[in-house]
C-alpha cells in the first residue's frame, strides 16, 4: 500500500509539473498585479496562435463564462476586434478588445475579465509565441491595474488560478490532449 501511495504521489507531481511548468503571480500591489504562465510546446507558433484565437470556444473552461457555455465565446482577430460571448435572448458581453496582433507571434487584448469587470481597472493580456529549436515557447501574461475597493492584491491569486487553468486547457487542446 505504501508503494502505491508513493507511486501515486510521483505521478501527481509529474502531472503538475507538466501541466503548469512555470506559473506565478509576478507582482502584486494595492493598485494592481501581474500573472504569467509559460510552457514549451511541440506545436508550431502559427497553429498555437490559431487554436488560441479561433478555437477558444473548444478549450476555454465553461465555468468561467457568463453563459456557462464556452462555445459562445469568440475572438475577432483584428485590431479593435472583440473577445466576446454571445448568449440567448440577445444578451452579450465583451470581455476584451484586440489591441495588437502579429499572427504566429503575439496577440494582445485589453479588458477586465470576469468579476474584475465591475471595478475601475484595466487589464492587458499578452500571448507571445517564440520558436526555439523544435519547440515553441508560449507565454501568457495578464496585468491588471486600477481601483478596487480594499485593494487589487486580494484578487491576484484567484486570477492566477483561473488564467493558469485556461492556459493549461489551451496547451492540452492544442497538443491534442483535450
Amino acid at each position: 500500500m505504501k508503494r502505491i501511495c508513493i507511486f501515486g504521489f510521483i505521478i501527481f507531481l509529474a502531472f503538475m509539473m507538466n501541466a503548469r511548468v512555470n506559473a506565478a503571480v509576478t507582482d502584486s500591489t494595492q493598485i494592481g498585479f501581474s500573472v504569467k504562465h509559460e510552457k514549451n510546446s511541440i506545436i508550431d507558433p502559427m497553429s498555437l496562435f490559431n487554436v488560441f484565437s479561433k478555437d477558444i470556444g473548444q478549450w476555454w473552461d465553461p465555468d468561467h463564462t457568463w453563459s456557462g457555455k464556452s462555445e459562445n465565446l469568440y475572438i475577432q482577430s483584428y485590431i479593435g476586434g472583440c473577445f466576446g460571448e454571445q448568449m440567448e435572448s440577445g444578451r452579450a458581453v465583451k470581455h476584451m478588445d484586440v489591441i495588437f496582433i502579429d499572427p504566429g507571434k503575439m496577440l494582445r487584448m485589453e479588458g477586465s475579465l470576469g468579476p474584475l469587470q465591475q471595478f475601475a481597472v484595466q487589464g492587458i493580456m499578452t500571448m507571445e509565441l517564440t520558436r526555439k529549436g523544435d519547440s515553441t515557447h508560449v507565454s501568457l501574461k495578464y496585468t491588471v491595474g486600477g481601483y478596487i475597493p480594499g485593494g487589487a492584491a486580494k484578487f491576484a491569486a484567484a486570477v492566477d488560478q483561473v488564467i493558469g487553468n485556461q492556459f493549461t486547457r489551451f496547451i492540452r487542446f492544442a497538443e491534442g490532449k483535450k
